[in-house]
């Protein structure tokens, strides 16, 4: 990719679609979390501890080359998004909850995801490879996730009008951005990709299926409802994949560390779509007598 494209005007067009995000969160979304703690406390525990040891231990398994390790540990780190919140809508699960996840994902991130990043690039990466997670691009890191969403979430409180004719255009551009993101990050590796799609396929369309059902099964077993225990399977199993391939193209600076998160973008909504569709008809929703988030 053109280097001012990776430079400006991606960090430019993910600073959009979090504003995006930020438009759909109010404060009530971080407060909420004090009525329902059980169902975000599970759902973080398995994306941020569970789903990221399983990112490792499927990088051991698939002896992935060090740049999409530390690329699959990028995608394991970064939270979910609006998407997530869509699917879980069309799927009937709670939308208060995924909101509340959402919310909450967006601050942990900023702080977490350079934490799991810089180990598994001391881990995986051999001295004098120049792939770096330094303090500075912590704060850059911070400023892409944090900042818009805060901006977007001014905009709903002081311009609730603006904020609805926003919405469904923000939606439609972060989908083409996605999809150019991809294209892009695969034409700057035409001559790997067919390498990296063997290296990395099985890994990541594992991954996304790990995912799905971990977030789901687990908050079932641990007691949370299935509308709850929906939201929370497509909070933790539909990563934000923009963001990982926006940070690895423009803060990390190498379109290997993006092909994980771009490959898992081929997979994410096939996966989602069925497995959804799969819930829906071998464990249907049992109405619950209790409050909503």
């Amino acid at each position: 990719m053109d280097s001012g494209i990776i430079t400006v005007m991606l960090p430019l067009a993910l600073a959009i679609i979090m504003i995006g995000l930020g438009l759909e969160l109010t404060p009530k979304d971080f407060s909420r979390v004090t009525k329902h703690p059980k169902a975000v406390l599970i759902a973080l525990f398995c994306q941020l501890v569970v789903l990221v040891s399983i990112a490792f231990v499927l990088c051991k398994i698939f002896a992935l080359p060090p740049l999409l390790a530390v690329g699959l540990m990028l995608l394991a780190a970064s939270p979910g998004g609006s998407t997530a919140n869509l699917f879980s809508y069309l799927f009937k699960g709670d939308l208060a909850l995924n909101i509340t996840l959402t919310a909450i994902n967006s601050v942990i991130a900023a702080l977490t995801l350079p934490l799991i990043v810089n180990f598994s690039i001391m881990h995986f990466m051999q001295e004098g490879q120049q792939v770096s997670l330094q303090f500075s691009k912590i704060l850059q890191v911070f400023g892409i996730i944090i900042i818009p969403v805060c901006i977007g979430m001014l905009i709903r409180h002081y311009a609730p009008v603006l904020t609805e004719k926003l919405n469904k255009p923000l939606r439609i551009f972060a989908v083409i951005f996605l999809i150019l993101i991809i294209i892009g990050a695969i034409i700057s590796e035409r001559e790997n990709i067919a390498l990296y799609l063997a290296q990395v396929g099985a890994a990541t369309a594992l991954f996304c299926i790990c995912s799905l059902t971990i977030g789901y099964f687990v908050p079932r077993l641990l007691g949370i409802n299935s509308a709850q225990a929906r939201a929370c399977a497509f909070e933790i199993g539909i990563h934000n994949s923009t963001l990982a391939m926006t940070i690895a193209l423009t803060v990390m600076s190498s379109s290997a560390v993006a092909m994980p998160a771009a490959v898992y973008s081929i997979f994410m909504y096939i996966f989602a779509a069925v497995f959804g569709l799969l819930i829906n008809k071998y464990a249907p929703l049992i109405p619950i007598p209790e409050k909503a988030l």
